[in-house]
């Protein structure tokens, strides 16, 4: 059995999920692949790396192993749009977000290979996210999930200029309560850092998907811009850097969390 991500158990209500920081390609599918898509140039980098200070304040970590070119955790299994007339990278994306073929000339994805990914490494990740979920509900009454993302801040293709530093997304406030997304932005507004909340992003299928406050489950989707803490030249983390955005990330997430236990405690 392949194993597909990792875990770490918490103590808390909250889930933090990392879809896109995989970076393992299976040989038979890197085979077939471009240089450019061998390079992951559209890997979340070092986002687990990032959130580890979660482990110590209760959060439960699922992180993917393998690279988003493999298949995309963040998409749908019928493959819809996220954003109507944007670029839409899909399931088993083809080309990267720069407009780069991802395999060679002649190689494509069939619809064969891609239920075949589907269920190896699509299924794996979100049985897990929902049977987490269910158990933190069970345990709290509620639960709390944060998928966590980050993006190079300029990427012409997807959004015009710079991106902010801070993108909150709720599917403009369907994922979580309006009091819960306000305590968040109020921290990212009062940090050292550029925010948005529901704009280029709002949050992908994980976030839309699992997002049921009537239901108890609350979700946000913050997408970093990666200039935060590391070189997007050479791709390397940067601690200094890190170390003062784990700190606003900690207070969002505190936020997150009281703000939401005194919801569901309502």
């Amino acid at each position: 059995m392949t194993i597909t991500f990792s875990r770490h158990q918490g103590t808390s209500p909250l889930l933090i999920s990392i879809p896109h920081d995989g970076r393992r390609l299976p040989p038979r599918i890197a085979a077939r692949m471009s240089d450019e898509g061998r390079a992951l140039p559209d890997t979340d980098w070092h986002v687990r790396k990032l959130y580890a200070f979660a482990e110590h304040s209760g959060a439960t970590i699922v992180a993917a192993k393998y690279s988003r070119y493999v298949v995309d955790l963040n998409r749908s299994p019928d493959d819809g749009v996220l954003y109507e007339g944007r670029t839409s990278s899909g399931l088993c994306p083809l080309r990267s977000f720069a407009g780069h073929a991802i395999y060679n000339a002649g190689e494509a994805v069939s619809e064969r290979q891609r239920e075949r990914r589907f269920a190896k490494y699509w299924q794996p990740y979100h049985e897990e996210l929902q049977e987490i979920l269910a158990h933190l509900k069970e345990q709290f009454g509620y639960a709390l999930l944060w998928d966590a993302h980050s993006i190079q801040s300029s990427v012409p293709q997807l959004f015009e200029g710079e991106l902010p530093e801070l993108n909150i997304g709720t599917n403009d406030g369907r994922s979580c309560p309006k009091s819960v997304e306000d305590a968040v932005g109020r921290v990212a507004a009062a940090s050292p850092y550029s925010s948005v909340t529901n704009g280029r992003f709002k949050g992908g299928y994980i976030t839309r998907h699992y997002g049921r406050p009537g239901d108890g489950i609350f979700a946000m989707q913050l997408e970093l811009a990666q200039r935060c803490y590391m070189n997007e030249e050479t791709l390397r983390y940067d601690t200094k850097r890190a170390a003062t955005l784990c700190a606003t990330l900690s207070e969002m997430l505190a936020a997150f969390e009281t703000s939401a236990a005194s919801v569901a405690g309502g």
